[in-house]
């Protein structure tokens, strides 16, 4: 993968974050993908990002009860649904490259979701981002063995 991919990659996440923020703040009501529609309609999106955009949101929608129940299980003492819409949305995204995304190294998707934390969550968000995803890879190797 170039640095250029790369780069797009990491754009792509960010805006990702920007769709769920979007999509679960504003009551939207649709799916994931209906969102990007709206914010594409009135944001300026460089058109090589949108298919990497395109298919984690898309992915990320399909799953997403599933997503949220395995990131139930990697929280300990914690609620899903009461993290904040940041936290919660930078977990998923997290969980669905790591989980769906083979083309993407488990160690990259915690790294780049740390990333995301560490640019727009509060000031523990990235600590606690690890480690909840590094326990959801864990028990999702152990799953594998």
């Amino acid at each position: 993968m170039t640095r250029r991919e790369r780069l797009d990659r990491v754009r792509a996440r960010a805006w990702a974050l920007q769709v769920h923020y979007r999509w679960e703040s504003g009551g939207f009501d649709g799916t994931l993908r209906d969102a990007l529609v709206d914010v594409v309609r009135t944001r300026c999106i460089a058109e090589r990002r949108l298919p990497y955009l395109r298919a984690l949101l898309t992915e990320m929608d399909q799953r997403l009860p599933e997503i949220d129940g395995r990131l139930q299980e990697a929280l300990d003492n914690w609620k899903l649904e009461r993290l904040s819409r940041i936290d919660r949305a930078i977990l998923r995204i997290g969980a669905t490259e790591l989980l769906y995304f083979d083309d993407v190294p488990p160690k990259v998707a915690i790294q780049e979701a740390i990333r995301l934390a560490e640019a727009y969550g509060g000031e523990d968000s990235p600590r606690f981002v690890n480690g909840v995803l590094d326990a959801l890879y864990k028990a999702s190797r152990a799953e594998e063995s």
